[in-house]
């Protein structure tokens, strides 16, 4: 058993690994703060690169500018700076992916990227799991077409 910092006494403790420490603080900082997270983004847009289907969705002129946004997002939404937001408004996901093709096919590869991307960081198997899900998630959240 832990105590919360409000002294509270949580009967269960979350660990980083079977016999690792207690999973504490936000999981921006618990998974390594920006470098992890850019890490992430580029390997993620190192996939999307070489993808027929994705490749065109993206901006290529911008390409530093796809990781800025997608890297600062990503930081924001789990703990990070809130500079995503200041630079840009609120994140309104899906609107800003209307424009685009979203169907099942550009999802599972967009996940099939992002599951790579994801891999190679070698995370914890919770926190592995944690971020995978919110992905998985709002990859299934973004389409917007079922048409070819």
């Amino acid at each position: 058993m832990t105590e919360t910092p409000g002294g509270q006494v949580n009967p269960v403790t979350l660990r980083v690994s079977e016999n690792g420490g207690a999973a504490t603080g936000n999981f921006f900082e618990q998974i390594g703060g920006h470098a992890t997270f850019e890490k992430l983004v580029r390997a993620f847009y190192a996939g999307v690169q070489t993808d027929p289907v994705l490749w065109p969705m993206y901006p290529q002129d911008d390409l530093d500018g796809a990781i800025h946004r997608l890297t600062g997002f990503l930081e924001q939404y789990w703990g990070g700076p809130g500079s995503y937001s200041e630079e840009r408004g609120h994140p309104r996901l899906r609107m800003r992916h209307m424009p685009f093709t979203v169907n099942p096919d550009a999802r599972d590869r967009w996940l099939s990227h992002m599951r790579h991307a994801v891999d190679g960081l070698q995370l914890s198997p919770l926190d592995d799991a944690t971020l995978w899900a919110y992905l998985d998630r709002a990859a299934h959240a973004m389409v917007n077409t079922f048409e070819e």
